[in-house]
């Protein structure tokens, strides 16, 4: 029978990031002094979070679990898994891979469940074999933060003689992988965790754009997580509406284009400053017409900014539309509220992508400190991000799925 899983002290956290991207969650960790690791695939982003200096693995999730040496001190786990496969718009191939998922989930609460007991029955690598002939690899993708959770409870750490549960959960991704999440929810709360997901508005949180994500936090054996477990510091931003209107009292307006813009050319003296007011003119449409392309001033947030960005056109708040030069990397790195200087690597195309992708690291820090309880950040917190240079870092070496250097 497998030993039951024991909860030592808690300990300094310490974040094992999968799917970890360029770095988002890593620089929003780093802002509030907590060592991280991230594992990623993909080369042109690990190239990024090595220039960056950010701890980092080379490897596909599915080959690692938290018995691995590079993480036997991580008590957080966090990340979020390529979930383009769940948008329920459209063909209802989404909803189709939500009930496969939701299928798996159960199957692998019961191996967990046999495992503990000591019963005999399906056992992982049967239900990976199943995985492996999915049409898309990553619909199941987004099982394997919860194979990282099961084993971490079921198996001693390198170096350990007991199980030893992650003490916190993090994990998030686009809306339409809520439902999933809410499924993760009810598994992690019948096996000891407190759980709760909910979709944010990350402009609440002081990012300068509209973007939506699901995300998922648990604390093992912890107090019953509020509904509200990450208040806004911000106003959501409305069609229409000004950034002063005090529509909740104790919350700062939603932060502009231009503020953030403003900020950086403030903090960071080789800033490339870019004339204001301009607008961005997006090369999608906009109210269902393909015809009536969505606009966005520089007195309001960017719209979402996606891996697609440099699609968008720039043009001069004046009487003809002056044409003016495409968001570059460092810009829309900062509307997703990056350090101007972060060093995308990479041809431009895998930059526009990583860019799109990130989390945004300051969404990060608020996401982070919720979970880990750790209050309100402080304005030093974001004086890191902002004045933040990788010479001033010493980068780590990249080790890879094999174990080597």
């Amino acid at each position: 029978m497998t030993s039951a899983p024991t909860v030592e002290p808690r300990r300094p956290f310490h974040v094992v990031d999968l799917f970890a991207g360029p770095g988002g969650l890593d620089m929003a960790a780093e802002a509030l002094g907590i060592p991280s690791i991230g594992i990623e695939w993909d080369d042109d982003a690990v190239a990024t979070r090595l220039a960056a200096g950010l701890k980092t693995v080379h490897g596909d999730v599915r080959l690692f679990g938290p018995d691995h040496p590079d993480f036997e001190d991580c008590n957080v786990l966090a990340g979020g898994p390529p979930c383009q496969t769940f948008s329920i718009a459209g063909s209802g191939s989404g909803r189709k891979a939500f009930d496969l998922v939701t299928g798996f989930i159960r199957r692998m609460h019961a191996w967990y469940e046999r495992e503990r007991t000591g019963k005999k029955g399906e056992c992982w690598e049967d239900i990976q074999r199943e995985l492996d002939k999915l049409d898309d690899e990553r619909t199941g993708l987004v099982l394997q933060p919860l194979r990282w959770i099961f084993e971490a409870m079921l198996r001693p750490r390198h170096g350990q003689t007991q199980p030893r549960p992650f003490e916190v959960i993090v994990l998030e991704q686009v809306p339409a992988v809520i439902e999933v999440w809410h499924e993760y929810e009810r598994v992690l709360r019948a096996v000891g965790y407190q759980a709760k997901a909910r979709v944010f508005h990350t402009e609440q949180y002081g990012v300068p754009q509209t973007r939506r994500r699901a995300v998922l936090v648990a604390r093992w054996n912890g107090a019953e997580l509020p509904e509200h477990f990450l208040p806004p510091t911000h106003h959501q931003y409305r069609k229409g509406a000004r950034s002063t209107e005090t529509l909740f009292a104790g919350r700062a307006p939603w932060i502009s284009m231009a503020d953030a813009l403003e900020e950086v050319y403030r903090h960071v003296g080789e800033a490339k400053r870019r004339v204001m007011p301009f607008c961005v003119v997006s090369n999608y449409g906009s109210g269902g017409d393909p015809k009536a392309r969505g606009r966005r001033e520089s007195n309001l947030p960017s719209a979402t900014i996606t891996g697609k960005w440099k699609r968008n056109r720039i043009v001069a708040l004046d009487a003809r539309e002056t044409e003016m030069d495409r968001l570059s990397n460092e810009e829309a790195g900062v509307f997703q509220t990056f350090p101007y200087r972060y060093p995308w690597q990479g041809s431009d195309a895998a930059q526009q992508q990583q860019i799109g992708n990130a989390v945004p690291p300051r969404f990060g820090v608020h996401v982070l400190s919720a979970a880990l309880e750790l209050g309100v950040p402080q304005a030093d917190v974001w004086e890191r991000l902002l004045r933040w240079r990788p010479e001033t870092r010493s980068p780590e070496g990249a080790s890879r799925a094999d174990g080597s250097a």
